[in-house]
């Protein structure tokens, strides 16, 4: 053989090569063209589940919740003129002038409202008391909600023989008595105009008389016991 035909079946290889490797790459672009395709479909398929409803075939949609929140509980409007006002607030005010905490004047009101024949709603006022009472942000148990009413019940009594020791044992005049009932009243007044109770002037008399006739019937109380101790003292 002599150079020039080496050089001819070189030239031949190389172009042999180059077609193989041209099918090569041909089939490929094929395959990955058939993997995007197949993909993309995929890919769509599942975009198309996606856009649906995302329900279930076969299967009822649920039906929509009704709210939780009781219907008399919806419609319970005693403290809506406290809408805005901060716990703490609202406790130095009762603190200022009462022995209650706010939470335990809350609560008081709720039992009185939500009493059945059966007894106190404990359960239905806890779960719901956020509703309720604007300034209260937290739900209570019922067993929270019984300590809370057991405390206002005891500071009641407690209050109430402390004043009636006071009006009892000569301690204050009766003018002095008078003015401790009137601020008294005032401030009672108050809280129930906050809750929203409208005292017509009738009642707002009545009361005030009821409340005049209980403590004349306390001051002649004292005063037939104290006559009955100067006549024990005198034998």
């Amino acid at each position: 053989m002599d150079g020039n035909e080496t050089v001819d079946r070189s030239d031949a290889d190389r172009a042999d090569r180059t077609d193989r490797d041209g099918a090569a790459d041909t089939d490929t672009d094929a395959d990955v063209s058939d993997t995007d395709t197949a993909t993309n479909g995929d890919q769509a398929a599942a975009a198309g589940d996606s856009d649906g409803d995302g329900t279930m075939p076969g299967v009822p949609d649920p039906e929509p919740q009704e709210s939780d929140v009781p219907e008399d509980v919806r419609k319970y409007a005693r403290f809506k003129k406290m809408d805005g006002a901060q716990y703490d607030r609202v406790n130095d005010f009762l603190r200022d002038r009462t022995y209650i905490t706010a939470r335990e004047w809350a609560i008081a009101r709720l039992c009185s409202d939500f009493r059945t024949e059966t007894g106190v709603e404990m359960t239905k006022i806890g779960e719901n008391l956020p509703e309720l009472v604007p300034f209260m942000t937290d739900t209570y148990s019922p067993q929270a909600v019984n300590q809370a009413r057991s405390s206002f019940e005891d500071k009641v009594r407690t209050a109430g023989a402390t004043f009636l020791y006071g009006a009892m044992c000569d301690f204050f005049t009766a003018e002095e008595l008078d003015d401790v009932m009137y601020e008294a009243t005032e401030v009672a007044k108050f809280l129930l105009e906050v809750e929203g109770v409208d005292l017509s002037v009738e009642e707002e008399l009545e009361a005030e008389e009821r409340i005049s006739s209980v403590m004349r019937e306390v001051r002649e109380a004292s005063e037939e016991l104290r006559a009955e101790e100067e006549l024990q003292d005198a034998e």
